[in-house]
Parts: C-alpha cells; sequence; structure tokens
C-alpha cells in the first residue's frame, strides 16, 4: 500500500500498534466549492494562524535558553493539534514512526508480546490481545493501562515510542507496570516472541462442526478464510462456527470480499458517512449462500472491521452472534503522507452496520451487542501470580485471589476467591504442589507461582473450558439437527 503526498485516503483503522493494517476506501481532494464569505473568513483565520504559529516558531528560535532543533519544534506543533481532538485514532507520525508503521503492516510478522495498543487520556492502553500471545499468557487485559516497560516511565510518550519500548527482540523479556481498573499498579513480565501474520485457523470439532478463527483482516485473510472453508466442506463440515474474539479489525475491502460471498445478494454490509452526510455503500453479491448454519463468536476486544462483519451477518444474513458486547469502533480515518515520509492519520467519518447504527464508543451505541450474552467463566479472568513475593496462610493480597482463581479452575477447590489465604485454600495448595512435585509447604512461592502458570495456561487452552464456544457449538448442534 503506498500513500502520496497531498493525497487523502479514507480508512478504517484497527487502531492496533503492534501490527496495524489500514484500509482504504476511496480517495478525495478539498476540491469543493465555497461561498465567496465562507473563503473569505476561512482565509483569515489561517492567516492569523500562520502569523501566530511563525510568531511563536521564531521566538522560540531565537530566545528559548536550551537547545532545541527546528524539527522537533515542527513535530511538537504537529502532535500538539491531533492531541487536542482527544482523539486516540488519530495520530501524527514523524519519519521514523512512520517506517516503522508502514513496516508493522507490511511484514508478515513482528516481534513482540501481542498486544495492540491505543492512547487514550494521555495513557497506552491495551485495545486488544493476540491469542496465545506473551499478552495473553502473562494475564494482560483490554482496557489495561501500560505506566511503565522496564522500570521507566512512557506516560507522555507518543504512541509509537511507547510501542518501541513496548517491543524487541525474540526471546527478551518485559516488564510492565500495568493499572487495571484504577486500582494499584501491579507488574506483569511476558516473553517477546515472534508474532506472526497469518490471520486464519481452522479445525473440525465433534460432531461434524467447523471452526475458523479470523485474529486480523489483514491482505490474504480472504484467500486463508475461503481456503478454510473449502477444506472443512471436503470434511462434511453441519455448521461452522467464525471467531472474531480478539480480533481488532483490519482492511475493509477483505472484510467486504467475505461478507459480499457469504451474504444473500443485494444485502447491505456496512456504509461509511463523512461530515457532510455523504455516504458509500457496501453491498453482498452472494447468489447462493451456505446451507449450513453459521454462527460467529465476539467479545469486548472484537473492534472495527471485526464488529463490520458481525454486524453485516447479524443483521444482514440473519446469523446468531454469541459471545459478549463488542469494543465499539466506529470511526473511519484518513491519511496523509508529507515529502519528509512523515504522516498524520485523521478521524474523518464513520461506518454505519445495516440497520443504520454507529456503534463507536464515543458518541455512539458502544459496540454491537450479540443475540445471545455469554460471559467466560469467572476463572478465566485470572491474572498470573507475580511470583515475586511469597505468600502464606493468614495473608491476603491479589496475587492470592489469583491463586485462589487457578486452583478452582483446576478442581482443587480452595473454598473462597476473595483474596485471603485460609486454611482450605493452604490444603488446596499443598494438593496441587504434591501432584506437580513441587516441595510440600503449603505456600505460594515463586517455584509454586510458576507451576500455576503453567497449570493454567492449559487449562486457558482446552476447548471444553471455552464456554463461548462451547454455547456455539451446541447453538450449532441444536439447529442442524
Amino acid at each position: 500500500m503506498t500513500f502520496r503526498s497531498r493525497t487523502v485516503a479514507l480508512m478504517v483503522i484497527a487502531g492496533m500498534a503492534l501490527g496495524s493494517l489500514l484500509t482504504a476506501l476511496f480517495f478525495m481532494n478539498d476540491e469543493t466549492e465555497k461561498a465567496p464569505s465562507q473563503v473569505t473568513s476561512e482565509s483569515q483565520a489561517y492567516k492569523n494562524y500562520e502569523e501566530k504559529l511563525k510568531k511563536t516558531f521564531d521566538t522560540i528560535r531565537q530566545n528559548y535558553v536550551r537547545n532545541i532543533t527546528d524539527q522537533a519544534l515542527m513535530d511538537g506543533a504537529l502532535r500538539g493539534m491531533i492531541a487536542a481532538l482527544g482523539d486516540p485514532h488519530s495520530e501524527y507520525m514523524n519519519p521514523q514512526e512512520a517506517k516503522q508503521f508502514l513496516s508493522s503492516i507490511m511484514n508478515s510478522s513482528f516481534s513482540g508480546i501481542g498486544a495492540g495498543v491505543v492512547l487514550k487520556e494521555g495513557q497506552v492502553t491495551i485495545e486488544s490481545i493476540v491469542k496465545d500471545s506473551p499478552a495473553e499468557h502473562a494475564g494482560l487485559q483490554v482496557n489495561d493501562q501500560i505506566r511503565k516497560v522496564d522500570g521507566k516511565s512512557i506516560v507522555g510518550l507518543t504512541l509509537n515510542e511507547a510501542v518501541a519500548k513496548i517491543r524487541g527482540p525474540k526471546g527478551s523479556k518485559v516488564t510492565l507496570e500495568v493499572v487495571r481498573n484504577g486500582g494499584a499498579p501491579f507488574a506483569v513480565t511476558a516473553v517477546r516472541k515472534e508474532i506472526p501474520q497469518k490471520t486464519v485457523s481452522n479445525k473440525m470439532m465433534d460432531n461434524h462442526i467447523g471452526y475458523i478463527g479470523i485474529s486480523q483482516f489483514s491482505q490474504t485473510t480472504d484467500k486463508e478464510f475461503f481456503t478454510s472453508i473449502a477444506q472443512l466442506e471436503k470434511q462434511n463440515m453441519k455448521g461452522l462456527v467464525i471467531d472474531l474474539r480478539g480480533n481488532p479489525g483490519g482492511l475493509l475491502s477483505v472484510v467486504v470480499k467475505m461478507c459480499e460471498q457469504l451474504l444473500p445478494e443485494g444485502k447491505l454490509i456496512v456504509s461509511t458517512q463523512d461530515k457532510a452526510g455523504n455516504k458509500s455503500v457496501y453491498r453482498a453479491k452472494a447468489t447462493k449462500v451456505k446451507s449450513y448454519p453459521i454462527t460467529l463468536l465476539v467479545d469486548n476486544s472484537s473492534a472495527s472491521a471485526a464488529e463490520i462483519m458481525a454486524a453485516a451477518f447479524q443483521q444482514s444474513g440473519g446469523y446468531t452472534v454469541i459471545g459478549q458486547k463488542t469494543y465499539g469502533k466506529g470511526s473511519v480515518q484518513s491519511s496523509v503522507e508529507f515529502s519528509d515520509g512523515s504522516n498524520i492519520k485523521l478521524t474523518i467519518a464513520k461506518w454505519l452496520t445495516p440497520n443504520g447504527t454507529w456503534i463507536d464508543q464515543h458518541g455512539g451505541t458502544k459496540g454491537l451487542s450479540p443475540n445471545i450474552e455469554v460471559q467466560p467463566f469467572t476463572f478465566t479472568q485470572a491474572n498470573l501470580p507475580e511470583g515475586k513475593k511469597t505468600w502464606k496462610q493468614d495473608s491476603n493480597g491479589t496475587d492470592v485471589k489469583n491463586m485462589q482463581l487457578i486452583l478452582d479452575a483446576l478442581g482443587l477447590k480452595p473454598g473462597r476467591t476473595d483474596g485471603y489465604f485460609d486454611v482450605q485454600t493452604e490444603s488446596a495448595l499443598k494438593n496441587f504442589q504434591k501432584s506437580n512435585n513441587i516441595p510440600v509447604n503449603g505456600q505460594l512461592d515463586p517455584k509454586t507461582a510458576n507451576a500455576l502458570a503453567t497449570a493454567y495456561q492449559n487449562v486457558l487452552r482446552d476447548p471444553k473450558n471455552d464456554k463461548q464456544l462451547q454455547t456455539a457449538i451446541q447453538f450449532l448442534e441444536h439447529i442442524s439437527e
């Protein structure tokens, strides 16, 4: 994908700084005819702005006591204008940041923790988490705020500057200081790994129910998706689960291709609307829909293009969506590249579901509601104990609460999950230590914490512990009988 100077391309953006994808829609320029009075007032306003900007620039250069480059001043002015919007999806990137950003779009993989982040109220905030990634294994969650990386604050940095610190060589460790729901900061350590950009996985489950997981919508996702469908159909598939959980979005052109070949001909997939009310409409082209039932899984980190697909299937195809209310990113961004290689992204339009709903969390209905709401099992919300401190009977803390949730998930019945380390919790922990050949001391020490983390990750990978997936399978089995 290329961007040309002075050319503005409308796009839906995944908002995923650790592997972002742009969605080009169409091109436009600023040639709309304006009334003379409007031109005069706008020209005067621009002249005043230009004068103030130049005077400020010159005053700083001539009088500011410390050294600062002209480039830093220009970058600061542009960042300030974008920051004034208060929009987490609008951003200025200097040449180095823009290069990194475009590299993350075009490369087939990247080395990091697999978490998509945005800036919200000045805080680097997790917007999505890649499945089976270091971020997921470390227990990070959507809406967690990352305050420090390896002990150094990232507050005040640009999004790309923060991302550069979170990324690193494959196999290296990174420690993040995280704030969740306004609580006390806590540390999370993750081991970076190569995050592949292969976006589609598939498997045949029991009773010939097919499963296709889509991690994001990239340039090859549609081809991978239809290849997966063909493979599953050859195995006599009787129902299909499309898993969009954790999917931050991606290329609109790709999700449209996927929807238009599966939804009834003429049905509305999505429409975009700019500030002036101008609309672009995308419709399905399938003359024959699939004979087997389809259901889609979503959660609160399904965003952007993932929400477009879920809404199209739900509202135009009559298919059932299962899970949790989605993230709510219904905005459209433009991108313009400057001659020095820098660029800006700017929200200039919104997209609407087939029934005309704007689901954006900043002014809209704040996400797409599933037909069947299913919350995950409580134990899946546990965080891995840090393992830096030893906890024993009569102690009380977050690590103890997480330990109790994990012991409960393992069927060891700690008796409570409120964070108080009582006699029954100690007994459950001793049973775990005994079965894992760990010194049976009844204490949550670093060795025990590591063993709990491994056991917990195995629990999470077991499809039987995926309440939303099991609900979808049962739903398809029932209607395909």
